[in-house]
């Protein structure tokens, strides 16, 4: 397994398990979530979701937001985000 991914996935299991004074916003959920399909999928796939789906078009939308991203890139800004958040919270 390439260093790359193994931080990576070090990454989403911090995030997976953090409790305590780690409360992301919606904002930053969606923000992971659309680095992880990225990362882990690659472009967004499938049909937007319906006008009264408004959490999975948010999904949609912040995924569709990162595409032509590689799979690199992703993993990289999401390590990066996550030791930000480290360092924040200590």
């Amino acid at each position: 397994m390439s260093d790359l991914k193994q931080r990576f996935e070090d990454a989403v299991r911090y995030v997976q398990s953090a409790s305590g004074d780690f409360k992301p916003s919606n904002e930053m959920k969606l923000e992971f979530y659309s680095l992880f399909k990225q990362a882990t999928e690659g472009d967004v796939k499938g049909k937007k979701p319906g006008l009264t789906d408004f959490i999975g078009r948010a999904k949609y939308s912040a995924w569709e937001n990162l595409k032509g991203m590689s799979s690199e890139k992703a993993m990289e800004t999401y390590i990066a985000k996550i030791e930000a958040l480290k360092k924040k919270h200590g």
